[in-house]
């Protein structure tokens, strides 16, 4: 049986993947690792850059004696996963970049990283977490998903958020893409937020072959507002096992 790893966002985790757990389960090992600081890993510290974050997630799959993989990234979840492919491309079989870019800085983001920061030290995590992830979805904090992704990220600690608005703040992947040889496929909801067009255009644009799913109707949190077109459109690009 083939491997799939999901790797969450900016204050996300592994639960936030429930539903492609149970749809994918019968026909892949899925994995859906939690970031140090993140979800059910916030007693572990965030390293302050994306490659951290990615040398962190490949010793957990060495951990599970897992070499070769289908990787997914969300969000900065997606600037992880272009820094792993870049660490190990013989090891990726194909790769989803869904709600992300090439650079952490985000332009046209909701809000810049320095306000979101601000926002951490003046409000604290909870409040901030909860208006961040209100920004995930069209409907805001009535669109369905939300109280999950909540939950989470408050379950986060300041250093966690800190070091990863650090971490974003700092990173660019764009001089890698033309590097990628996997099957690589850019999902992205059109009502995006958090990354705008420009960048996941980028990605579709300069890594070869790259396929493109746009999915109507969803901001940043696709897998969650219409997780039906998500896992379809997952389907389709992944094949058989």
């Amino acid at each position: 049986m083939k491997t799939l790893v999901f790797v969450h966002g900016y204050f996300g985790g592994g639960a936030q993947w429930a539903d492609q757990v149970h749809v994918f389960g019968g026909q892949f090992q899925v994995i859906t690792p939690d970031l140090p600081g993140f979800g059910a890993a916030s007693q572990l510290n965030t390293p302050e850059t994306i490659r951290g974050l990615a040398i962190n997630v490949l010793s957990e799959l060495d951990k599970l004696g897992v070499h070769r993989f289908h990787l997914v990234g969300h969000s900065m979840g997606g600037m992880v996963v272009q820094e792993i492919i870049a660490l190990v491309p013989e090891r990726i079989e194909k790769l989803v970049l869904y709600g992300t870019g090439p650079v952490g800085l985000m332009p046209g983001r909701f809000e810049t990283i320095e306000e979101s920061r601000r926002g951490l030290w003046e409000q604290g995590v909870e409040a901030t977490g909860r208006r961040i992830a209100a920004t995930w979805f069209m409907h805001g904090e009535a669109g369905q998903g939300y109280e999950l992704c909540a939950e989470l990220a408050v379950q986060a600690t300041l250093q966690a958020a800190l070091a990863g608005l650090a971490a974003m703040e700092a990173w660019s992947g764009e001089k890698a893409l033309a590097k990628i040889k996997s099957p690589t496929l850019v999902l992205w909801g059109d009502g995006d937020r958090a990354c705008q067009w420009p960048q996941p255009e980028k990605l579709w644009r300069e890594i070869a072959d790259a396929q493109l799913a746009v999915i109507p109707g969803c901001a940043h949190a696709v897998h969650l507002e219409k997780p039906y077109l998500f896992n379809a459109v997952l389907q389709d690009f992944l094949g058989e096992a």
